[in-house]
């Protein structure tokens, strides 16, 4: 996907903090009236770089992204959702214990249409809804399946259907950002018996014949950084390199499992075989109890949860699969459903 996209080669090795990377005045000026200190915001540009997998010739782009002085328009609409990743978006982490969205990601867009976090309700959220789709180039943010039937009278909002709101949204939107499981793929909305008809994002776009660059970010949640990641990937270089589901390959190339501590046991053994035992406690392999990871993409286990505390594994639970499509509804061994139903392939069962 987007061969023809003039992006960065990207490095194996970690990226180091640069002391003496170099930043424009009008980037440290902006800082100053943020209250942020050139160093804790080089650590956070250096780490986003590292979780990203980019060269160090980058920091300065993220930074000059990060602090721009013409902020893009942000267009974030909620669908079919439990606003699980809008609550993971606004509480990624930019500083440990420090500046979060509210001064860093709020200051590198204009976030001019949340429903849930606006001010605004009723007639006029619906006319400022209006106005800023009215102006080409902005970034719509899609949170939640649609839908696909748009009499089904399952999703109404202002007035209009999911399938409605969705198409004149879309239609001056510069980019289009699928954010969770739910819009990325349909997720849980989706899962057999689907009543509502709901598909996802792509689909939808497919269906009504809308042509713009997408990105999905799926997840149930997603990771917040992996958010913020994409946002600012996209701010300071375009579009990212994309695999064949539109997911950002600097975040999903790899699965949980290549990642994971226990992966050492699922070569050799043992295997965990219930969730308190001995091989549980001292790290083995969760792959007998379910444990998706080998068939995840996702950066679980390495960017982590909760400011890089722990992810599921590291809690002593698998990996449920959530970031993938159809995770609900996947077929197991013995044709049988279930989180907690090993996959069936991989381990001692090939």
């Amino acid at each position: 996907m987007n061969k023809d996209l003039d992006l960065p080669e990207r490095s194996k090795a970690p990226v180091n903090l640069a002391e003496d990377t170099i930043l424009d005045e009008a980037t440290v000026s902006r800082l100053l009236e943020l209250g942020i200190s050139r160093r804790g915001f080089l650590s956070f540009c250096t780490g986003m770089a590292s979780l990203m997998v980019l060269p160090q010739a980058m920091i300065p782009k993220l930074a000059a992204a990060a602090t721009a002085p013409t902020k893009p328009s942000v267009v974030y609409m909620s669908f079919q959702e439990c606003t699980g990743c809008l609550e993971s978006l606004v509480n990624s982490f930019a500083f440990r214990g420090g500046t979060t969205i509210d001064n860093l990601i709020l200051n590198m867009i204009s976030l001019d249409y949340q429903e849930t976090l606006m001010a605004a309700a009723g007639y006029q959220a619906e006319d400022l809804l209006k106005t800023v789709t009215s102006k080409p180039g902005y970034v719509l943010v899609v949170d939640g399946s649609i839908p696909a039937k748009w009499d089904s009278g399952y999703f109404v909002s202002g007035g209009r259907s999911g399938v409605a709101r969705f198409r004149d949204a879309a239609k001056n939107a510069g980019l289009i950002i699928a954010v969770g499981t739910c819009a990325s793929f349909g997720g849980l909305p989706k899962a057999d018996p689907n009543p509502t008809g709901a598909v996802s994002i792509s689909e939808l776009m497919a269906s009504l014949g809308i042509r713009k660059p997408l990105i999905n970010v799926p997840g149930c949640p997603p990771i917040p950084e992996v958010i913020t990641g994409v946002i600012l990937y996209y701010l300071a270089s375009g579009m990212p390199s994309l695999d064949s589901l539109y997911r950002p390959t600097m975040f999903y190339e790899k699965t949980v499992h290549d990642e994971c501590y226990r992966e050492e046991s699922f070569e050799d053994g043992p295997f965990a075989l219930t969730f308190d035992d001995a091989n549980a406690r001292k790290g083995g392999c969760l792959f007998k109890l379910g444990c998706k990871g080998p068939a995840t993409h996702n950066a679980c286990s390495t960017i982590k949860w909760n400011q890089g505390t722990s992810f599921p594994m590291m809690s002593g639970h698998g990996c449920i699969g959530c970031a993938e499509p159809d995770f609900w509804d996947r077929i197991n061994l013995n044709g049988k459903k279930g989180f907690y139903v090993q996959l069936a392939h991989g381990g001692d069962d090939d």
